[in-house]
């Protein structure tokens, strides 16, 4: 009797750091950084809504030396770097007007969280998080969000240089569809790429040139088959972009930023939030373990879901789910008890902050990680594969 192979069609979205929602995320990063330079220990939850010529910034802070950070600059230059400098598209570094309600973190909350014991600092809100890992692609994500991301950033260097390509503006979003065989990639299936252009690039000549440089990028991947369909601003003209197109909020793009659907989300997002609030930095710790989980063979896919209670020190549950891909003599349950035992990873809110440096970034920051993706880029410290021995050595591999 012949086996019936397993196929079925998996999609994924990434947008660009000039969409309306990543702007907000980046804005509410670089406030973050400058907060955590003045103050290691300072509280940040810092929202930013974005919309035509209009930047808001709302949430808490408390943070020594706040009062030597100028929100309105930050925000200003963010939204520069990002490339939005033409004050005729209605939102220009320059030009736009700057609101801040910002104000201090709530004493209900602190008192939680702010222990005389840093090391039995309670968890900043209740909920939870989840990590994931796969296999399918070298840094351990999934492959349609991968190339998603990747094909974006490339567009992105290929705009800031100018020149050739001056058309390109900040706006833009990616779609993959890929096609799995018994749990691996084999082919994308469709590409569609929406992109903001100049009123002049708006025509049928830049849309193949977009279309050809999307299909050399991905026949490097091996995936591009003779059916792969390519949908390239298909509504026609895409020209009124960014936040004068579409309001922005922070934390809008959850699954952008996290796995693209692939792995379940606890809802938290992560943008403008210091590591004290776990929807954050747990879910960075959960990635981690996650990716070492994978990385020493004990699974070909690996998903943690870990939850607290506000205001308490440790995790309050785990869960681990390998889908039939845990290697012989590892089960789920196994897994979650060595998760659970801290002695490998430790999940409590100081430590992981601990661990992965989310106080004093070194390296990195977090205005890096508000566009292209949370997870899956090297700089970043849960990316790291320091872990493999030690579970190889719990597990008797």
């Amino acid at each position: 009797m012949t086996k019936k192979t397993h196929s079925h069609v998996f999609t994924s979205e990434s947008v660009s750091e000039g969409h309306p929602d990543k702007v907000a995320d980046q804005i509410s990063d670089a406030i973050l950084d400058a907060c955590l330079k003045s103050d290691p220990r300072a509280r940040v939850a810092c929202e930013t809504a974005v919309g035509p010529n209009a930047v808001i910034n709302l949430g808490e802070v408390t943070c020594r030396g706040l009062n030597k950070i100028d929100t309105e600059l930050i925000a200003r230059r963010v939204v520069r770097k990002i490339g939005y400098d033409r004050p005729d598209e209605n939102f220009c570094w320059n030009t736009f007007s700057y609101v801040s309600h910002l104000h201090r973190q709530s004493p209900d909350i602190a008192q939680g969280v702010n222990r005389k014991s840093r090391k039995s600092q309670g968890a900043g809100d209740q909920g939870m998080m989840f990590g994931y890992a796969t296999n399918e692609a070298k840094n351990y994500m999934p492959a349609a969000l991968v190339y998603s991301h990747e094909l974006l950033k490339m567009f992105s260097r290929l705009r800031k240089r100018g020149g050739k390509y001056s058309w390109l503006r900040p706006d833009a979003k990616s779609q993959l569809s890929v096609s799995y065989e018994e749990g691996r990639p084999v082919a994308i299936e469709t590409v569609v790429i929406s992109h903001q252009t100049t009123e002049e690039g708006a025509t049928a000549d830049s849309y193949a040139e977009i279309e050809r440089l999307a299909r050399d990028y991905l026949s490097k991947t091996g995936l591009l088959t003779d059916s792969t369909r390519f949908f390239v601003n298909p509504t026609g003209k895409f020209v009124i972009g960014g936040p004068c197109g579409d309001s922005g909020l922070t934390g809008r793009k959850i699954i952008v930023d996290t796995y693209g659907g692939m792995a379940s989300h606890g809802g938290g997002a992560f943008s403008g939030k210091d590591p004290s609030k776990v929807d954050r930095s747990a879910a960075y710790y959960a990635r981690y373990a996650a990716k070492n989980i994978v990385a020493s063979g004990l699974a070909d896919r690996c998903q943690i879901q870990v939850a607290y209670a506000i205001g308490v020190d440790k995790p309050v549950s785990f869960c681990v789910k390998t889908f039939n891909t845990a290697a012989d003599g590892v089960t789920d349950a196994a897994i979650e008890k060595v998760l659970a035992s801290g002695k490998v990873f430790d999940f409590r809110p100081y430590a992981l902050a601990e661990d992965l440096g989310l106080l004093s970034p070194s390296g990195w920051c977090y205005e890096d990680t508000a566009a292209y993706g949370h997870f899956g880029r090297e700089e970043f410290p849960w990316e790291r594969l320091d872990k493999v021995s030690a579970l190889k050595a719990a597990f008797g591999v």
